[in-house]
Formats: C-alpha cells, sequence, structure tokens
C-alpha cells in the first residue's frame, strides 16, 4: 500500500468535504428547519449519491463504460438548477412568518430528506469534478484496482458521514436555533449563489461540447 498516496488523498478529500457548498448549505437549513432526524435521512442520500459517483469513475476507469461529456454537462446543469429551487424555497422559509405552514410543510418534506440529499448530491458540480478528474489520480495505492476502489470510496463516506454529522449537530446548538432565520436565509443565498455558478459553467461547458 502506498501511504504517502493515501495520506495525500486522505487530506484531499477532508479539505473538499468541509468547504462549505451547497450539500453542507442543504443540511444546515435541514437540521434547522426540520430536526436533525431528516437531515440525517438528507445526508444518507448526500453520501450514497458520492459512493455513485465513485462506482461511475471506477467503471470509467476500468473501460466498463464510456465517459459521456454532454450527459455529465446536462446532469449538472439540471442538478445546479435544483439545487437554486432548493435556495429559493429555504429563502421563502426564511422570510416567512406563518407557523403553521412551517409545520406542514416539514411533515411533508422529512419523506423527501433522502431523496433531496440524493439529488444535491449526485449533482454537486465539485463531487463531479472530483470523482471525474482526480479520483482517478489515487487509483494506485494499492496494486489492486478494486481493494484500491473499495477502500478510497469507504474512506470518502467515513469521512463525510462524520463532517456532515458534525455540521448537523453545530446547527442544532443553542445560538443556531435563536437565530434560524438568518442562518437559513444565508444558507439560502449560498445555494443559489452555488446553483448560479453552476449554470453557468454547466452552460459554458455544455456549449462548447456542442459546437
Amino acid at each position: 500500500m502506498n501511504l504517502s498516496l493515501l495520506l495525500l488523498y486522505l487530506l484531499s478529500i477532508s479539505l473538499l468535504i468541509v468547504t462549505p457548498g451547497p450539500v453542507v448549505a442543504l443540511l444546515v437549513n435541514t437540521s434547522l428547519g426540520a430536526g436533525s432526524g431528516r437531515a440525517l435521512l438528507t445526508m444518507l442520500g448526500t453520501n450514497g449519491a458520492s459512493l455513485v459517483l465513485a462506482l461511475l469513475a471506477a467503471l470509467i476507469l476500468s473501460g466498463g463504460l464510456s465517459l459521456n461529456l454532454q450527459l455529465i454537462n446536462v446532469v449538472s446543469l439540471s442538478g445546479c438548477l435544483f439545487i437554486g429551487y432548493l435556495g429559493v424555497k429555504s429563502l421563502q422559509e426564511a422570510l416567512s412568518t406563518a407557523v403553521d405552514d412551517g409545520v406542514q410543510a416539514n411533515r411533508s418534506e422529512r419523506r423527501t430528506g433522502f431523496v433531496n440529499g440524493f439529488l444535491v448530491g449526485i449533482s454537486n458540480p465539485k463531487e463531479i469534478i472530483f470523482f471525474v478528474s482526480f479520483f482517478p489520480q489515487f487509483i494506485q495505492v494499492t496494486p489492486s484496482f478494486g481493494h484500491s476502489v473499495a477502500l478510497l470510496a469507504v474512506l470518502w463516506a467515513v469521512i463525510d458521514l462524520a463532517a456532515m454529522t458534525f455540521y448537523i449537530l453545530l446547527a442544532r446548538q443553542a445560538f443556531a436555533v435563536r437565530h434560524k432565520a438568518k442562518i437559513t436565509f444565508a444558507s439560502g443565498i449560498l445555494l443559489l449563489m452555488m446553483a448560479i455558478f453552476g449554470v453557468l459553467y454547466a452552460a459554458r461547458a455544455l456549449l462548447s461540447s456542442l459546437n
């Protein structure tokens, strides 16, 4: 096993995962608005999406799947639009003063926690770029291709779950609860900014691939 390469991978994914992005914003907003239970379901969705992306990257490297840049750009573009929708929804929740409506929304949204998390995770530009272009650089961590993929995927899942659990618990602290509306509003702004940046990037890449 290449320990130096493994340590570099751990450092790289740790920095990537803990850096606030659409997934972190979604989890913080969900934890504040619907509680830690639904946030944990959302986290499982985002983590599952990461594992799917890791599997796709492995299939591409093994030659079992051809890389279609146009399809990746379409998925990324669609996902960014969905992230933008969640951002607008967060802003509406932050600005809303109807308590009853908020409770009703939370009850219905619990059923979609995993789905929302998966959709945001599978279309997260940051993770798509990592697994398609950066993940292959660490595939030589062990002599076996299969063992390397399994090891790298498990390490990603463990660090991702630990970091996202920390964000969820942090959002349930007294300070965060007291400033729920402000944090929800900030999360919505972050989601919108990430969506706008992602849409512009994906649209430009899609147009370039068509020319």
